[in-house]
């Protein structure tokens, strides 16, 4: 079919997209020998993917249970689509991760923020949510990266904690501002 597109850039996305794929071929076939079941594995599997979600499931208030996945939603798009761009960018890039197929690392970005965020939001909800955002982000930026530095997981290239410390803040900001939204209208 004829596109409307030039017929020169699709060929030469093409071959972007080609080396992209041949990457993530040579990358699986690495992380399959080198990752998969060893002890980087286990270690995230374990403590940063089934505790945080057992601990949730537990300790989560049930009434507000809809309520809080809506944040823990909201949470896990923003903290990937950051996450992606920053490895995207060349930023920072991250070792032993669980799903080698995505660039960002799926238990801190969809498991480890939101159900903090959640647990930090239900408890003590009249507490001032700037003073929750300053903890959650003093524990994000300068205890939880320099354990996932540490730990080997993530690796910084042209990056600063500093610099994800007002990042944090935002977002449990922006989180708490949508906990307090009303209920939503019924779809008619």
């Amino acid at each position: 079919m004829k596109t409307l597109q030039d017929p020169e850039k699709i060929r030469k996305v093409g071959n972007f997209y080609e080396r992209v794929t041949d990457t993530n071929k040579d990358y699986f076939h690495f992380w399959k020998e080198h990752t998969l079941f060893h002890w980087d594995f286990w270690l995230t599997l374990v403590l940063f993917i089934f505790l945080p979600i057992i601990f949730w499931i537990k300790f989560r208030k049930k009434e507000s249970s809809n309520r809080l996945l809506f944040v823990g939603f909201f949470v896990a798009i923003i903290s990937s689509w950051m996450d992606f761009i920053g490895v995207q960018c060349g930023l920072w890039y991250y070792s032993g991760k669980v799903v080698p197929t995505i660039p960002s690392y799926i238990p801190w970005d969809l498991i480890l923020f939101p159900v903090l965020i959640m647990t930090l939001i239900q408890i003590k909800p009249t507490l001032s949510p700037f003073v929750k955002a300053l903890f959650f982000a003093v524990l994000s930026a300068f205890i939880g990266e320099p354990l996932f530095l540490w730990l080997g997981f993530y690796v910084i290239k042209k990056w600063s904690v500093f610099y994800s410390f007002p990042i944090y803040f935002v977002i449990y900001l922006l989180a708490h501002k949508l906990s307090r939204v009303g209920n939503f209208a019924p779809i008619k």
